[in-house]
């Protein structure tokens, strides 16, 4: 039974109007905006056909909310699943412009492509691009890299960075409302050369045509109609707002320029808008365009009221204690004195005695902040040491291991592997129902084809699909994939002569040593395939799942798609292959509704796996918590300060002074906007994406510390080269825990 402390109180009075809530770690939020919305519908102010609308950041988290003002809406003896909605924004756009798809130029049927497809077209586009423009990249490479280098940076590391730039202009043209033709004017208008915009409208524009081909739109395209429909139709918008009176708005320091003026346009100059979350948890700019600003201004707006829900019964006193020094330290005494806004009050404050949510009992002596010198490998090592000891003593606590980013994460479930100690993954993986689909799917698609070798080139990418994580193996990843695409006759590879070489019908640059042993494994797989498409529908999908996963949950999943596709089938018995592959490519876009097994579909729940270790990166163990937690590689790679000694994951060791290219290719975007892209100043987005990462790093960091409810541990190792440092905010921690009264380290 939830008992709602004072500060939740003055939130759960709310009645109406505009209302901006910060809230710490662990303060309830969710149940307190899962009550609110229930508060509403059960009182007198809805009209049989309103709803109260909520939305939030990712899918996990709607049902969660669902789930939780259903029981609150039960409890007071009405229906659930009447008098409100629960959307992401993804979500809600989707259900905009589904209403009125011919008015934003689309077809009543048309489609919404996933993250893999996306991906794909990308990728080729950007490959177009390369194969037409192969001498641009001279203009950016450093003048001082050997030849072998130089020439091995061409052919493998530059051809991934044109693909992350291409991936932030297109998201960045399409928060800003331009389209590639807009652009293209823009572009012809000013008479300098201007390469990145070059590349990047080049992109843009062959991305669009693809989606335009396929009768589709991606996910950023939805709400960028969306926002354009609500525009075009005062109408329309006016039956909205009667529908959705009051707009509940969770993890509002997520939010985007985009999602804020939808939400703005549904809630009207007098409309009723509650906003919550915690600016000193965004953690997705590097990621998206989202920033903590846009609900720090809301805040700061005449007529908002300004509620804090600072009381947080997660952690233990000295947690809590670390968590708000990270706060005094990054305001009061951060070397860059820009970065110094990057964490804010309110601080966190422990619940009084008798507080219905009380804090663990405090444990002084289970905080480490080691300060050891570690490799990488000995860090590594360390840590599973350490798990290895602590599990048997605690089988039913739960703990968790936070790395920085996922190849630390893999690298430490092999070693946890090795050691026999049960590890669920959570990290960036294939475990999804859209993602187990999609797989199923373009293999399904392909066996339809089975000349086609564009798509043997995609099952190969299924099949190898963990290749996409690891930096040393996706340039071999992508030239297969380019030689299987360009195979003339798909037939001499997969059935050579019995005089013939593993090679044969490929023009594969460059060996390998495992490459004779992985193709033959590739074409072995295919020909079972093949062979397995004799048999019913649900049959052929559980033997595609055995070969492509091992994971329980996929497994699971696939067994329902057989399922499903069965019923399918008996329902459409002339259907064939093409549009059965069809029916998971329909799963896998998110268009319909598929509940699958995966954690990532239901939400994850760390009390699931209690005596188990749990490896997951710290912005995927957002708005989770555990008993005990580990935090790696706190150096100064991971957790920058821009000082000298620092170095930038996006600035790249091949190109010239040091340039974030990424940064500079939407500085000089945003100038072109603006009309002043002849004041464009080399360099200068370079140093303000450094002040934006350590800012965002630091709001990580504390994210990942405000995790653990009773026991810490950080540390950190010296990298690869072993140059790295320990990270400023880290050694500042360390020396304010080793001051405290009782405390030696």
């Amino acid at each position: 039974m939830f008992e709602p402390r004072p500060k939740q109180q003055q939130v759960l009075a709310y009645t109406g109007g505009r209302m901006g809530v910060s809230a710490v770690p662990g303060s309830g939020k969710t149940y307190t905006l899962s009550l609110l919305a229930a508060n509403l519908v059960a009182s007198s102010v809805l009209e049989d056909d309103q709803e109260v609308l909520v939305v939030t950041l990712v899918n996990s988290a709607v049902d969660n909310f669902a789930a939780r003002v259903a029981a609150f809406v039960q409890q007071r003896g009405l229906l659930p699943n009447l008098g409100y909605r629960v959307r992401t924004l993804h979500g809600l756009a989707h259900d905009i412009v589904r209403e009125r798809p011919a008015l934003v130029g689309l077809a009543d049927g048309f489609q919404i492509v996933d993250e893999r497809t996306v991906d794909e077209i990308r990728q080729s586009a950007a490959e177009a691009w390369l194969r037409h423009h192969p001498d641009v990249v001279e203009n950016f490479l450093a003048l001082d890299i050997e030849e072998r280098r130089r020439e091995w940076a061409k052919r493998t590391q530059w051809p991934q960075l044109v693909g992350q730039i291409a991936l932030s202009f297109i998201r960045l043209a399409k928060d800003v409302q331009l389209s590639p033709a807009e652009i293209r004017d823009q572009l012809d208008r000013f008479p300098l050369s201007a390469p990145l915009l070059e590349m990047g409208w080049a992109i843009y524009a062959d991305y669009q045509r693809a989606l335009a081909y396929r009768g589709a739109v991606d996910f950023d395209d939805l709400i960028r109609l969306a926002l354009q429909l609500l525009r075009m139709e005062p109408d329309y918008l006016q039956r909205l707002r009667e529908r959705w009176p009051f707009v509940l708005e969770d993890e509002a320091q997520d939010s985007s320029r985009l999602q804020e003026e939808i939400l703005r346009l549904l809630v009207g100059e007098d409309g009723n808008w509650v906003r919550v979350g915690d600016p000193n948890q965004a953690i997705y700019e590097t990621f998206t365009t989202a920033s903590p600003y846009f609900l720090r201004n809301f805040l700061q707006e005449d007529g908002v009221v300004r509620k804090e829900l600072p009381d947080s019964g997660r952690s233990t006193l000295s947690i809590i204690r670390l968590a708000n020094r990270l706060i005094d330290w990054t305001q009061q005494e951060h070397p860059l004195p820009e970065v110094r806004g990057a964490l804010a009050p309110p601080k966190i404050r422990p619940t009084p005695p008798g507080d219905p949510q009380p804090n663990p009992e405090d444990r002084p002596d289970q905080v480490y902040l080691i300060g050891r010198r570690f490799t990488p490998a000995d860090e590594l090592e360390a840590v599973v040491k350490s798990l290895a000891r602590w599990l048997p003593e605690h089988p039913q606590e739960t703990v968790a291991v936070l790395v920085p980013r996922n190849q630390r994460g893999f690298a430490l479930v092999g070693e946890l592997k090795k050691r026999d100690l049960e590890v669920v993954e959570l990290l960036r993986s294939t475990r999804s129902t859209r993602e187990t689909a999609g797989a199923l799917g373009n293999v399904v698609r392909y066996l339809a084809d089975p000349a086609s070798p564009g798509k043997l080139a995609t099952v190969y990418r299924v099949w190898r699909r963990e290749d996409r994580e690891d930096e040393a193996s996706r340039p071999r990843l992508d030239a297969v994939v380019k030689a299987l695409r360009r195979c003339r006759h798909v037939e001499d590879f997969l059935w050579p002569r019995a005089d013939g070489e593993w090679s044969d019908g490929l023009e594969l640059a460059g060996e390998w040593p495992e490459a004779p042993g992985q193709m033959h494994a590739f074409r072995d797989l295919v020909r079972r395939w093949q062979g397995a498409t004799l048999l019913p529908v649900d049959q052929l999908v559980l033997t595609l799942a055995q070969d492509l996963f091992q994971e329980p949950a996929d497994l699971a999943i696939a067994h329902k798609l057989a399922g499903l596709l069965r019923r399918v089938g008996e329902g459409h018995p002339e259907w064939q292959l093409p549009e059965l592959a069809e029916e998971l490519a329909v799963i896998a876009r998110n268009e319909r509704r598929f509940l699958g097994l995966s954690d990532d579909d239901r939400g994850f729940d760390p009390q699931r796996h209690r005596g188990k270790v749990v490896v997951a990166t710290i912005h995927k163990a957002k708005g989770l918590e555990w008993d005990r937690v580990y935090l790696m590689s706190a150096n100064n790679y991971n957790f920058p300060s821009a000082l000298a000694h620092d170095s930038f994951i996006a600035e790249k060791w091949f190109v010239h002074d040091q340039l974030n290219l990424e940064a500079e290719t939407l500085a000089q975007l945003q100038a072109l906007c603006a009309g002043w892209l002849e004041m464009y100043e080399e360099g200068l987005a370079t140093e303000q994406a450094r002040l934006d990462y350590v800012a965002e790093r630091l709001r990580l960091l504390y994210v990942g510390i405000t995790r653990a409810k009773k026991e810490l541990v950080i540390s950190w190792n010296s990298g690869r080269d072993g140059e790295l440092q320990q990270a400023v905010p880290f050694i500042a921690l360390q020396a304010f825990w080793e001051q405290q009264d009782g405390i030696t380290r």
